[in-house]
């Protein structure tokens, strides 16, 4: 639990954008075009100062690697990061999918050591024999 609002606290920290326009080296106006192109969407203070999260300063690091290192256009970065979400959501629908197996497995599992072997069954399994094998 104390993980959780540790992560909170985190992302609700703000970083105005003279900060983050230095501590990335690009100009202000780019951090405001990112912004009007829905690349990013900061949060805004009362005073409707853009604040900057740890996370949208790591969405702004994987924008920069896409424009700086490997030349994609701001359509191209658009593209890449609904792919991303996309994917992440899908990776965490996978995960609730597979604890919800596991729980229904492990459940029918106890509840089948639980019940006594049926008199109705099609066959009969004898009892396990063990043999020696000769050295």
């Amino acid at each position: 639990m104390a993980k959780a609002s540790a992560k909170k606290k985190k992302s609700r920290a703000g970083y105005m954008i003279s900060a983050v326009a230095e501590l990335h080296s690009v100009h202000p106006q780019t951090l405001r075009l990112y912004e009007r192109a829905g690349l990013l969407k900061p949060s805004r203070s009362e005073g409707n100062t853009r604040l900057y999260t740890e996370t949208d300063l790591e969405r702004l690091e994987v924008i920069l690697t896409l424009t700086r290192e490997m030349g994609v256009n701001l359509a191209g970065i658009e593209i890449i990061l609904n792919m991303r979400e996309k994917m992440a959501e899908m990776q965490r629908q996978m995960e609730a999918f597979t604890q919800f197996v596991q729980q229904e497995l492990s459940r029918d599992l106890s509840s089948a050591q639980q019940q006594k072997p049926s008199r109705h069954a099609l066959m009969r399994i004898p009892a396990p024999r063990s043999t020696r094998v000769p050295k």
